[in-house]
């Protein structure tokens, strides 16, 4: 690869980092990372119309 090729950086979608998170915090506390995951969902439609104080 040369130095002066870009290369173009994706955005995760909101799955991918849902799941990335979960498994994360699966592995931290030993918990089934498909619970937390459910878990994580049912809070974003719960609480989705509010948004984080910048």
């Amino acid at each position: 690869m040369k130095k002066s090729e870009l290369i173009q950086a994706t955005r995760p979608t909101r799955t991918q980092l849902i799941r990335s998170v979960a498994t994360s915090t699966a592995i931290e506390t030993g918990q089934e990372s498909r619970r937390l995951e459910e878990e994580m969902k049912a809070k974003r439609e719960k609480f989705g119309h509010l948004k984080l104080a910048i």
